[in-house]
Protein backbone atom coordinates (compact mmCIF):
# COMPACT_ATOMS: atom_id res chain seq x y z
CA UNK A 1 0.00 0.00 0.00
CA UNK A 2 1.32 3.38 -1.49
CA UNK A 3 1.85 6.20 1.57
CA UNK A 4 -0.88 8.71 0.38
CA UNK A 5 -3.33 5.24 0.28
CA UNK A 6 -2.14 4.51 3.60
CA UNK A 7 -2.93 7.90 5.00
CA UNK A 8 -6.06 7.63 2.95
CA UNK A 9 -6.99 4.72 5.70
CA UNK A 10 -5.39 7.03 8.69
CA UNK A 11 -7.85 9.60 7.89
CA UNK A 12 -10.85 8.08 7.28
CA UNK A 13 -10.63 5.92 10.50
CA UNK A 14 -9.81 8.85 12.54
CA UNK A 15 -12.83 10.80 11.14
CA UNK A 16 -15.01 7.65 11.66
CA UNK A 17 -14.03 7.55 15.37
CA UNK A 18 -14.36 11.44 16.44
CA UNK A 19 -18.14 10.79 17.14
CA UNK A 20 -17.58 8.96 20.02
CA UNK A 21 -16.66 11.46 22.40
CA UNK A 22 -19.64 13.82 21.88
CA UNK A 23 -22.19 11.14 22.09
CA UNK A 24 -20.72 9.68 25.16
CA UNK A 25 -21.18 13.18 26.35
CA UNK A 26 -24.56 13.35 25.49
CA UNK A 27 -25.33 9.80 27.04
CA UNK A 28 -23.77 10.94 30.36
CA UNK A 29 -25.47 14.50 29.87
CA UNK A 30 -28.76 12.86 29.34
CA UNK A 31 -28.94 9.21 30.15
CA UNK A 32 -28.71 6.11 27.47
CA UNK A 33 -32.26 5.58 27.40
CA UNK A 34 -33.19 8.94 26.30
CA UNK A 35 -30.31 8.75 24.27
CA UNK A 36 -30.71 6.05 22.11
CA UNK A 37 -34.39 7.03 21.93
CA UNK A 38 -33.76 9.75 20.66
CA UNK A 39 -36.21 11.70 22.98
CA UNK A 40 -33.41 14.03 24.77
CA UNK A 41 -31.87 15.49 20.92
CA UNK A 42 -32.79 18.98 21.56
CA UNK A 43 -30.88 18.91 24.84
CA UNK A 44 -27.79 21.13 24.70
CA UNK A 45 -24.36 19.26 24.44
CA UNK A 46 -21.51 20.77 27.18
CA UNK A 47 -19.63 23.53 25.37
CA UNK A 48 -16.26 21.12 24.68
CA UNK A 49 -18.94 18.39 22.75
CA UNK A 50 -20.80 21.19 20.83
CA UNK A 51 -17.27 21.88 19.27
CA UNK A 52 -16.50 18.17 19.35
CA UNK A 53 -19.13 17.87 16.60
CA UNK A 54 -18.70 20.53 15.22
CA UNK A 55 -15.39 19.11 14.45
CA UNK A 56 -16.31 16.26 13.56
CA UNK A 57 -18.56 17.46 10.86
CA UNK A 58 -15.83 19.48 9.28
CA UNK A 59 -13.74 15.85 9.41
CA UNK A 60 -16.48 14.66 7.04
CA UNK A 61 -16.52 17.48 4.57
CA UNK A 62 -13.12 17.47 4.21
CA UNK A 63 -12.81 13.84 3.85
CA UNK A 64 -13.92 13.68 0.34
CA UNK A 65 -11.51 16.08 -1.18
CA UNK A 66 -8.78 14.16 0.15
CA UNK A 67 -10.00 10.85 -0.74
CA UNK A 68 -11.06 11.97 -4.24
CA UNK A 69 -7.44 13.59 -4.83
CA UNK A 70 -5.66 10.70 -3.09
CA UNK A 71 -7.24 8.09 -5.68
CA UNK A 72 -7.13 10.29 -8.62
CA UNK A 73 -3.23 10.63 -7.89
CA UNK A 74 -3.37 6.76 -7.34
CA UNK A 75 -5.23 5.93 -10.31
CA UNK A 76 -3.96 8.76 -12.54
CA UNK A 77 -0.32 7.30 -11.76
CA UNK A 78 0.57 10.72 -10.39
CA UNK A 79 1.14 9.66 -7.17
CA UNK A 80 5.05 10.19 -5.97
CA UNK A 81 6.98 11.37 -2.80
CA UNK A 82 4.84 15.03 -2.94
CA UNK A 83 1.63 13.20 -2.41
CA UNK A 84 2.96 10.83 -0.15
CA UNK A 85 4.06 14.02 2.10
CA UNK A 86 1.63 16.31 1.34
CA UNK A 87 -0.83 13.37 2.20
CA UNK A 88 1.28 12.84 6.31
CA UNK A 89 0.91 16.62 6.46
CA UNK A 90 -2.86 16.57 6.32
CA UNK A 91 -3.23 13.86 8.23
CA UNK A 92 -1.05 15.79 11.24
CA UNK A 93 -3.21 18.28 10.36
CA UNK A 94 -6.46 16.78 10.50
CA UNK A 95 -4.62 15.35 13.43
CA UNK A 96 -3.97 18.36 15.40
CA UNK A 97 -6.86 20.03 14.25
CA UNK A 98 -9.86 18.30 16.48
CA UNK A 99 -8.47 18.20 19.84
CA UNK A 100 -7.75 22.05 19.12
CA UNK A 101 -11.40 22.83 17.97
CA UNK A 102 -12.53 20.78 21.29
CA UNK A 103 -10.25 22.68 23.69
CA UNK A 104 -11.22 25.94 21.73
CA UNK A 105 -7.27 26.71 21.32
CA UNK A 106 -7.08 30.40 19.71
CA UNK A 107 -5.59 30.12 16.17
CA UNK A 108 -4.37 26.89 16.51
CA UNK A 109 -7.59 25.38 15.18
CA UNK A 110 -7.64 27.74 12.28
CA UNK A 111 -3.56 27.09 11.20
CA UNK A 112 -4.36 23.19 11.90
CA UNK A 113 -6.83 23.82 9.47
CA UNK A 114 -4.95 25.94 6.97
CA UNK A 115 -2.08 23.41 6.88
CA UNK A 116 -4.91 20.43 5.70
CA UNK A 117 -5.93 22.91 2.93
CA UNK A 118 -2.08 23.46 1.79
CA UNK A 119 -1.26 19.95 1.79
CA UNK A 120 -4.62 19.57 -0.35
CA UNK A 121 -3.24 21.84 -2.77
CA UNK A 122 -0.27 20.57 -3.28
CA UNK A 123 -2.06 17.20 -4.21
CA UNK A 124 -4.45 18.77 -6.71
CA UNK A 125 -1.76 20.61 -8.26
CA UNK A 126 0.34 17.34 -8.57
CA UNK A 127 -2.73 15.57 -9.80
CA UNK A 128 -3.85 18.79 -12.51
CA UNK A 129 0.08 19.46 -13.33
Amino acid sequence: MTTDLFMLALVAGLTALLWLPYILAHIVNVGLLPALTYTADGTPLPDWAARAKKAHYNAIENLAPFATLVLIAHVSGTADETTAAASVVYFLARLAHYPAYVSNIPFTRTISFAVGCVALLVIFLQVVF
